[in-house]
């Protein structure tokens, strides 16, 4: 296809041609009327001269006549005239010429002017033609090179489309592009049309060698060809009149756009160009060096993205998405055969300590070894996945449980026989905790058996770890597990809804039976009007990290109830509030109670928080900066169920308390168990001489309290002494 613009230029010529040839024959009529003028004028002149010589000739003749003197005057007098009139008529003759003669020379500068400027606009028209049919032809391409993910993921088809219809604007008979590879320089050979292999053999060797040369690259470059044919109407059997134009890439271009080891594009063309196609040609050959870049790098991401959509990037095992879609899959499948097969799930005991000991790159080289182990130990239909951190997914395809937990035990024995190298250069082992279940003797849906497969984990690290646990009724496992989720989502609504409120239960001083304190205890308060005690629920609130909402929630509602209490005049006793164990890790509830202590004018020292003890000692090293940001604010503490964790004495030696609440379990049966009575009374005893107060729990008649008074308990709690109620009496 040619475009219209390149006809112009050849008709305004032809325009051209016309209108010079026409001025052309105006100068000659003019000049021929000009030279007819002159010879008429000297015509004239001529003939009369020739009167005028006749008319004195006469004039002589008739003085010298016979006539009277009066007819010689009278005639004299008349030729006289004569002679004036002929001579003047001449001098109007030479004026009308000379006025003719001036104007035609006035004329002919006008029309020679004319002439000039008509060629000069002419030539500028012509320009400008010229110019508009290559920007034509120039958008025509560029309008070709519309990027798009079908046409990024092919980006070879791609550039074929674009060169179609670049060729169809600017004919041209073959197309480079060079990159450079991990293994060489890769040269890609678009064909205008049908060659013979002689051709082709001549195009790879002489075309490719001067392109190469005219990106500066070595000659004896090793070269990866891949060729591509475009068939077009007409094909040329010899590339000796093949004219290269090269655009290269440059060093900073190429790590500015990131153009994937692009070196440079070129044409070949057997038809000759003007110097303004030649440079259009080459602006589009720079934006194909862009796009063709482009187009590369981001279908190579693409092809990444798409890799590891479904891939883990550290291990290359598959990931949970893609483990996901199998298990659908698989279910399906087992469905229509009637077949069996099973889940393991895996997770490394203890891997934070390789982590914090060793570092992580060291922890991510055991997690490849370990992916590595597994997929060895596998057969070729199973799936491997590692579904976040350092948990991984086994599907065991066509196997019954215990095929399953024959291979769960023999994969265990392997992961825990591995050698792996600290940093410090000694060996360490890990061992696994794996869930089993199987389909459809399990579960016969994905959510079920994940579920199943996650609960038989759970359980698994609760037995001790480095085993593999095969739940037994799993359906009641999955059903309580819904349950407590179901639960949880009541206990939001009842957060939000202000419906979990404190009740405050007295703690007695024994020596004086006056009221030295309240402990909050939570409460729920369902829809229909019925209160809930916190032991229905407090189980859940931990699990599922609710205990942020539930601290802060208490603590507003008891100081609010406080400061009334402390305005009224009454500012002796103490508030204690029980904290989750989640707020040792310095959650900001000191700093909250803070701030309401201030805005209500609550002296801290008589707030004290308390925490269960397993909960206290199960985290040391934050618990000593909980202890000390907690009295830095002038707060006290209490240790609650103090004596629960009886084996764990060496902790007093680290940490102070002000309280301890001795554990109501033991409490209760001081009366009837000598066991429970020695364990109090030495509790006691053990407090005193560490100068921590004490405070009994579940004291529920006047003969335990009778008892602890003996033992010299500080303080006491009880129904017996008190119910819990919503208002501090």
């Amino acid at each position: 296809m040619t475009s219209i613009f390149s006809f112009t230029p050849r008709n305004i010529e032809e325009m051209r041609q016309q209108v010079v040839e026409k001025f052309a024959s105006l100068f000659e009529s003019q000049t021929r009327t000009n030279l007819f003028a002159s010879n008429v004028g000297k015509l004239v002149h001529n003939i009369n001269a020739e009167i005028e010589s006749d008319l004195l000739k006469s004039i002589h003749k008739i003085e010298n006549s016979s006539l009277t003197e009066s007819e010689r005057r009278e005639i004299s007098s008349c030729l006289q005239s004569a002679v004036v009139r002929n001579s003047g008529l001449d001098m109007t003759l030479d004026l009308l010429l000379g006025e003719r003669e001036r104007q035609w020379h006035t004329n002919g500068r006008h029309l020679q002017q004319i002439l000039l400027e008509f060629n000069q606009t002419t030539e500028k028209l012509v320009g400008t033609l010229i110019e508009k049919d290559l920007f034509e032809r120039q958008s025509h391409v560029l309008e070709s090179i519309i990027l798009s993910h079908e046409k990024v993921s092919q980006w070879k088809a791609f550039v074929r489309e674009i060169l179609t219809g670049f060729r169809s604007i600017f004919p041209f008979n073959f197309f480079f592009i060079a990159f450079s590879e991990e293994h060489g320089l890769s040269l890609f050979i678009y064909y205008l049309g049908d060659y013979s292999e002689e051709v082709k053999i001549s195009v790879r060797k002489k075309l490719a060698k001067e392109m190469i040369g005219q990106l500066g690259l070595p000659g004896d470059a090793p070269l990866d060809i891949e060729e591509f044919h475009i068939p077009i109407p007409e094909a040329f059997d010899s590339i000796e009149e093949i004219e290269m134009i090269t655009v290269s890439v440059s060093i900073p271009e190429l790590e500015t756009l990131n153009l994937a080891g692009l070196l440079g594009v070129a044409y070949g063309s057997v038809q000759k160009l003007s110097p303004q196609e030649t440079s259009v040609v080459r602006s589009i050959l720079a934006v194909m060096v862009m796009v063709v870049g482009s187009s590369k790098v981001l279908s190579k991401t693409l092809a990444e993205l798409e890799y590891y959509s479904t891939h883990d990037p550290l291990t290359g095992l598959h990931n949970r998405r893609y483990f996901n879609e199998m298990l659908e899959y698989e279910i399906g499948r087992s469905e229509r055969h009637n077949h069996e097969f099973s889940i393991l799930m895996l997770d490394l005991d203890d891997f934070k300590d390789v982590n914090d000991t060793y570092g992580h790159p060291c922890g991510d080289l055991v997690l490849k070894q370990v992916a590595e182990a597994m997929t060895s130990s596998m057969r070729k239909g199973d799936l491997v996945t590692r579904i976040g951190g350092d948990e991984f997914a086994i599907v065991l395809t066509e196997i019954d449980k215990e095929k399953a937990l024959i291979v769960a035990e023999k994969l265990r024995g392997e992961l825990r026989r591995i050698p792996f190298m600290g940093t410090n250069g000694k060996t360490f082992h890990i061992t696994t905790s794996i869930g089993l279940v199987t389909f459809p003797h399990d579960a016969r849906n994905s959510s079920d058996l994940m579920t199943g497969v996650d609960l038989g984990l759970y359980r698994a690290k609760e037995m001790g770890k480095d085993g593999v646990c095969v739940l037994d009724s799993i359906d009641d496992h999955i059903q309580a597990n819904r349950g407590s989720r179901n639960y949880v989502e009541t206990l939001r609504n009842a957060l939000s809804e202000d419906r979990v409120i404190p009740y405050y239960q007295p703690i007695i001083d024994c020596k004086t039976g006056n009221i030295f304190a309240y402990e909050t205890l939570a409460r729920l308060i369902e829809p229909n009007g019925e209160t809930v005690a916190a032991g229905a629920f407090i189980e859940t609130i931990e699990k599922y990290g609710l205990g942020r909402e539930l601290d802060r929630a208490i603590i507003n509602k008891a100081l609010i109830a406080m400061r009334g209490k402390i305005s009224g005049g009454d500012n002796s006793f103490r508030l204690f509030i029980n904290l989750s164990a989640q707020e040792i890790q310095g959650r900001g509830v000191l700093g909250f109670a803070e701030q309401l202590c201030g805005e209500f004018y609550i002296p801290p020292h008589v707030i004290v928080f308390e925490i269960l003890e397993r909960d206290a000692i199960g985290d040391m090293t934050h618990m000593r900066k909980f202890l000390s940001d907690l009295r830095k604010k002038g707060f006290s503490f209490a240790l609650d169920d103090f004596g629960s964790g009886y084996n764990s004495f060496h902790y007093l030696r680290e940490l102070h308390f002000d309280y301890v609440k001795l554990d109501g379990a033991f409490v209760r049966n001081i009366l009837i168990s000598k066991v429970d009575y020695t364990l109090v009374h030495n509790l006691i005893r053990l407090c005193q001489g560490l100068g921590i107060l004490t405070v009994a729990e579940f004291v529920e008649s006047a003969e335990i309290l009778d008892e602890l008074k003996k033992m010299g308990v500080d303080y006491a709690q009880g129904y017996y002494l008190g119910m819990p109620s919503p208002e501090m009496r």
